[in-house]
């Protein structure tokens, strides 16, 4: 007896942090994957392992997890993920990424989504992607302290994401052969989340018009992306960044990569994430190559992200 389901990560194309104060965001699921298998287990412990992280731990109700080896970090969505939506009885998990972690890409949830889709498969619920989104924004939540629903539903639903609230649309862009992405070790989520929410207590009116001016960039690259006005939507991503560097979520490594991707000839460049590190996005309509040749030749790690229209398979 076992199942098997994969989800996408995501790149956030405008709106991210102002998202966790009701704003609206856009996000895109990428060709980048995370996969979980699971099987049976004979044994009287739950085996989780993945052999692209360097990763194994063994999980008994009597003594709890052991690590063996990896890091706890992503292990935590899984384990959630069990603790809401599994019995005790023993699994064999094992988890394959394509993802880069910590990088602001959606690996924590494309893993959380995942994770519930193949133990759904596995217990033969029936499910909807209404569902599993939910309840992956409830894993996120817990394991995070504070988590929009964004990253969850981008990777069930795959595509194009416009998110409002609770209100999410799947829209129309051409967003194919124009996306590089440039990535580094990003802080935790949880811990820019808390940085923007202690300026924003500093600073209350200051902040907000911030974000509602980032509601109003994103509103507005929505009606861009529908009639594929390319230097425009660069244009309103370049203005996205400045107010995200202003909440004080830039760093040194991703202001030169957003400025080196810009001199190679972005239309537009900016932070996608939490910040703090992780990645940053360039949009370089049949550039890609050019901008991803020059982001590997100055030493940074890049690597060309298309569209997913699929989001969680099983």
């Amino acid at each position: 007896m076992g199942s098997r389901a994969s989800a996408p990560g995501k790149t956030i194309l405008f709106g991210e942090h102002a998202v966790v104060y009701g704003k609206p965001a856009i996000a895109l699921a990428i060709d980048k994957r995370a996969t979980i298998t699971i099987r049976e287990s004979h044994k009287d412990y739950t085996r989780i392992k993945s052999d692209d992280l360097h990763l194994e731990a063994i999980l008994t109700p009597e003594t709890g997890l052991k690590l063996k080896k990896g890091e706890i970090g992503i292990l935590n969505y899984i384990l959630k993920a069990l603790e809401f939506y599994h019995d005790s009885t023993p699994l064999k998990i094992k988890l394959e990424i394509g993802i880069p972690i910590g990088a602001g890409l959606g690996s924590s949830a494309a893993v959380t989504v995942a994770t519930i889709a193949a133990l759904d498969k596995y217990h033969e619920r029936k499910t909807t992607l209404t569902s599993i989104a939910k309840r992956a924004h409830r894993v996120e939540l817990e394991v995070q302290g504070a988590a929009s629903p964004l990253d969850t539903s981008t990777s069930t639903h795959g595509g194009l994401i416009y998110l409002d609230k609770e209100k999410m649309d799947q829209i129309k862009g051409d967003l194919k052969d124009s996306l590089v992405i440039g990535y580094t070790r990003s802080e935790d989520t949880a811990k820019m989340v808390k940085l923007v929410k202690e300026r924003m207590k500093r600073h209350p009116k200051i902040m907000n018009l911030i974000m509602d001016t980032i509601a109003h960039i994103t509103r507005k690259a929505r009606k861009t992306l529908e009639i594929n006005d390319k230097e425009r939507l660069g244009e309103l991503m370049n203005i996205n960044q400045g107010l995200l560097d202003a909440i004080g979520v830039n760093t040194q490594s991703l202001s030169e990569m957003i400025y080196t991707s810009r001199e190679a000839g972005a239309l537009g460049s900016k932070i996608t994430g939490a910040g703090g590190g992780g990645s940053i996005i360039a949009y370089s309509p049949n550039r890609t190559r050019q901008i991803l040749e020059t982001l590997t030749d100055r030493g940074y790690n890049a690597m060309k992200a298309d569209p997913s229209t699929k989001g969680v398979l099983t």
